[in-house]
């Protein structure tokens, strides 16, 4: 079993890949937070802060490329903060 602070470093891995699609529309996204019970909190920022299908890009795109690689994660959602 990987230490939390490895699966930290791959998720941060997997939103680098993710930010050179979302860079293209001048926008990015970064980790805040993995909960104990595998809740991944992350914000956006540029253009995707903004964009009417930031509900699309977060599950369609993130949460799919997270859950793709990273097992701990169960599920992806913005940060409140």
């Amino acid at each position: 079993m990987e230490s939390r602070e490895e699966v930290v470093e791959q998720i941060k891995e997997v939103l680098v890949e993710a930010n050179k699609f979302l860079s293209i529309d001048n926008g990015r996204v970064e980790f805040v937070e993995l909960e104990s019970d595998g809740i991944l909190r992350v914000k956006f920022f540029g253009s995707c802060a903004v964009c009417p299908l930031l509900p699309m890009t977060l599950r369609a795109g993130v949460e799919r490329a997270v859950l793709l690689k990273i097992g701990e994660v169960k599920r992806v959602e913005l940060a409140t903060a």
